[in-house]
């Protein structure tokens, strides 16, 4: 039995963690900020597999980020804040 506190994580490990508790009861909508952040290339691959996912099922997902493969990727629509102001681009 692992005891590990989730305190002792690794960014990766908590970024993992916090998707499945977002993902876990299927929501409707799903505002994500940074998912990808702190994951190596195959945490990446599963996290936007994930992503892809609840999309196709259906689900409205925000994903805020810089990571500008990460948007093109997962996006339907891209919007970009601009000195206080949102833009479609």
């Amino acid at each position: 039995e692992n005891k590990t506190k989730v305190s002792n994580y690794s960014l990766g490990m908590k970024q993992k963690l916090g998707l499945a508790q977002a993902i876990m009861e299927e929501p409707d909508v799903l505002l994500l900020d940074e998912p990808t952040n702190g994951l190596d290339d195959s945490g990446v691959d599963e996290i936007r597999k994930l992503i892809s996912a609840q999309a196709k099922r259906g689900a409205i997902v925000c994903v805020a980020s810089h990571n500008k493969e990460d948007i093109a990727l997962l996006s339907d629509k891209i919007f970009r804040v601009d000195n206080g102001a949102v833009r479609e681009e």
